[in-house]
């Protein structure tokens, strides 16, 4: 019989951003007090599962994120680039609802293609490299669990993907709190199933931009 392998997308808590900023990629953008609580969380409703593989974006937050868990599970987080944010040419700007981007005619040569998308990475390229990361994870931790903290869009679309969905989406639309779970478990390598769960569900707030 097959062996079950479980690998876990964990997105980071949430962010202290009071500006309102489109950070994306920048560095200096650390988790909230309520994100940190968050990441606490995660870590005690995760620490008897049997995760051997602990994999994290380089971002701050993601990075701030694995912290708990890597201690409750006596771990070594391993940073993986393929994990970071999809690329936006908007990082840096400050947002607030999101309406401020559409109003601006400077922005409209951006925002002309929802299916690649034109302001940023490609979803297909955003699969590809979540694909791989998971690939090597499961190869890393097969029979047992892993985890890899990641980020809001990166989790989506390589879900859409595993479930045969189209990516173009409504970003207001997707399922993916704030330090939420989206697990994928295989028998040997073939994905059997797609979960989700928000652990600190009781801790979520309105999203803030940027998150």
């Amino acid at each position: 019989m097959a062996e079950t392998t479980v690998v876990h997308l964990l997105r980071h808590g949430e962010v202290h951003n009071p500006e309102g900023i489109l950070y994306g990629r920048l560095p200096g953008y650390h988790l909230s007090e309520n994100g940190r609580q968050m990441a606490e969380t995660v870590a005690k409703a995760l620490a008897d599962r049997d995760i051997t593989t602990l994999r994290s974006s380089p971002l701050e937050r993601a990075r701030e994120t694995a912290a708990p868990l890597a201690q409750t599970l006596g771990l070594e987080v391993g940073i993986d680039e393929r994990l970071l944010e999809a690329e936006n040419v908007f990082e840096g700007m400050l947002i607030g609802t999101g309406d401020k981007l559409f109003r601006n005619p400077r922005n409209y040569r951006y925002l002309w293609n929802p299916f690649r998308p034109s302001w940023g990475e490609r979803y297909t390229d955003v699969v590809d490299r979540m694909r791989r990361a998971i690939d090597d994870a499961r190869a890393a931790a097969r029979g047992h669990e892993a985890v890899l903290v990641s980020h809001q869009l990166p989790i989506w679309v390589i879900r859409l993907a595993a479930e045969g969905r189209r990516l173009w989406h409504d970003p207001r639309r997707r399922q993916c709190g704030l330090a939420s779970l989206t697990s994928f478990t295989f028998e040997g390598d073939r994905l059997i199933s797609v979960g989700y769960s928000e652990p600190a569900a009781s801790l979520s707030r309105p999203s803030l931009p940027g998150a």
